[in-house]
């Protein structure tokens, strides 16, 4: 991904060379996305309908969390806006108001993307034409080893050299300590000005040669592990991803076109991998299409993702749980702020600094995001479980979570990834009910409000009943 926006950006100002190894696997199990994705591809050219055949993609509304508040309990959280904004507020107060009357607790009627996908349709919309209905937001569920070779090609199409090797040395600079070149097994030497470190969680140019250290948060996310792997296709994929609360972690369950997508993520100190890996294999709707795989990982950051002339990418700068499949939208939130803030010979140390600044903002703003599903539960039936529920929560999410059952908004900012209406699906879902709302939303009549809501309501079932079957829109992508 690194490699292919920074030709497409760059074109031939630069000699870009990737050195990866075939020798080397890859995680390869990142298979959910979120919105922002769609931007990511327009930004490279890709055209959609190519990108969903070479990937043997679907298409996804959101994400339903089964089993998390407590057992039975299941909600979603939808990537589009619920209702329409009024009088200058968020739609989410309006409809408190209207629940703490007496309303249908139930907020997903409001919401398109929601209705769509618990019916299994969908369709590319555009917003803002009258009588049409709101516009329906997106991502994508898709093989990443196809993605891969897919960008593998565009970049490579762009003018980028891929280099075939293994690492083993990388070379300094005596006196600046800037990294000069890597040196691959067989002798190669590939000399450089900066270095994008992609290398997964051994980190081997921005922790093993440059020591940025790196920030644990396992006493928030005590998973650490996964077992993964493929079944074949069950009937028609659904429009959304599955995650479904086990004893001591969590199942997902992602539908693709030739293939789902599963894996069990878990604490190792409340199970073992059999354990884990037996787990998985009674909880799947399908046949394996492949043997479990277990990955190990400690939840965190980089303390510093840009030193001196090595910037860290994906899994290198420090990794966070797929719970909402944000992983891969953080490698394309790092790849646009290293353009916006790409160097010149002299690396100016404000560029870094600036860099690191904000990825750390964004990635524990995330980090709050994905604790509040664990802090948030009712369950007490396990060993993690009870931990979750009475463990310190970060004093970032404790604010957020005492806003929200006081007014029922956390007053998000610009630069964070999660929103309003995020932070309510979520919130809302893991059983906070507020108990006021915002003042302006009580300047509006009963009547008036009850028009507005009935009002809404009508558009957005209209918008969904125009949606075909999510398997005829992907049908129709792959006969053209």
């Amino acid at each position: 991904m690194t490699a292919a926006a920074l030709a497409r950006r760059l074109g031939r100002a630069a000699r870009i060379a990737l050195v990866e190894s075939e020798a080397i696997g890859t995680v390869g199990v990142g298979e959910a996305t979120i919105p922002p994705i769609v931007q990511f591809n327009r930004f490279l050219g890709l055209d959609e309908d190519d990108f969903v055949r070479a990937t043997q993609a679907t298409y996804k509304l959101g994400i339903e969390f089964r089993d998390w508040l407590r057992p039975g309990h299941r909600y979603i959280h939808p990537f589009g806006l619920f209702g329409a904004d009024m009088n200058e507020i968020s739609f989410n107060h309006f409809w408190l108001r209207w629940m703490q009357a007496g309303g249908d607790p139930d907020p997903t009627r409001f919401n398109a993307e929601a209705q769509a996908a618990y019916e299994g349709r969908f369709a590319r919309t555009a917003g803002g034409q009258p009588g049409k209905g709101p516009k329906v937001h997106y991502a994508f569920q898709f093989d990443a080893g196809l993605y891969a070779a897919c960008l593998r090609r565009f970049a490579e199409a762009l003018g980028v050299e891929r280099v075939e090797g293994r690492v083993v040395e990388v070379a300094q600079h005596a006196g600046t300590g800037f990294i000069e070149a890597v040196a691959l097994e067989g002798g190669r030497r590939v000399e450089g000005e900066l270095f994008v470190d992609c290398s997964g969680f051994r980190g081997l140019l921005i922790e093993e040669t440059l020591h940025a250290g790196y920030e644990e948060w396992t006493r928030w996310l005590p998973c650490d592990r996964t077992v993964a792997l493929p079944t074949e296709r069950a009937g028609d994929p659904e429009p959304y991803t599955q995650t479904i609360a086990r004893p001591a972690g969590w199942q997902w369950r992602i539908p693709l076109q030739h293939r789902t997508g599963n894996g069990h993520v878990y604490a190792s100190a409340h199970i073992s991998d059999d354990e884990a890996a037996a787990t998985l294999l009674a909880n799947l709707d399908s046949a394996p299409a492949g043997d479990p795989r277990v990955l190990r990982f400690v939840t965190g950051r980089r303390r510093t993702s840009w030193v001196k002339n090595c910037v860290a990418i994906g899994l290198s700068s420090g990794f966070l749980e797929p719970l909402e499949s944000t992983s891969i939208h953080l490698i394309q939130a790092a790849i646009y702020k290293l353009l916006a803030f790409f160097p010149d010979r002299g690396f100016d140390p404000a560029l870094a600094a600036r860099f690191n600044t904000e990825m750390a903002t964004l990635v524990e703003g995330v980090r709050d995001f994905i604790v509040a599903h664990y802090k948030l539960t009712e369950r007490e039936d396990s060993e993690l479980w009870r931990y979750c529920r009475h463990m310190a929560a970060p004093d970032s999410l404790t604010e957020k979570i005492a806003l929200f059952r006081t007014r029922g908004e956390v007053l998000s900012r610009d630069e964070d990834l999660f929103k309003e209406p995020n932070w309510f699906a979520i919130l809302y879902g893991q059983g906070v009910v507020p108990t006021g709302h915002h003042p302006l939303a009580d300047a509006m009549s009963d009547a008036e409000l009850e028009a507005n809501l009935s009002q809404i309501r009508a558009i957005v079932r209209q918008r969904v009943d125009s949606l075909p079957p999510h398997q005829a829109f992907l049908d129709a992508i792959a006969r053209r």
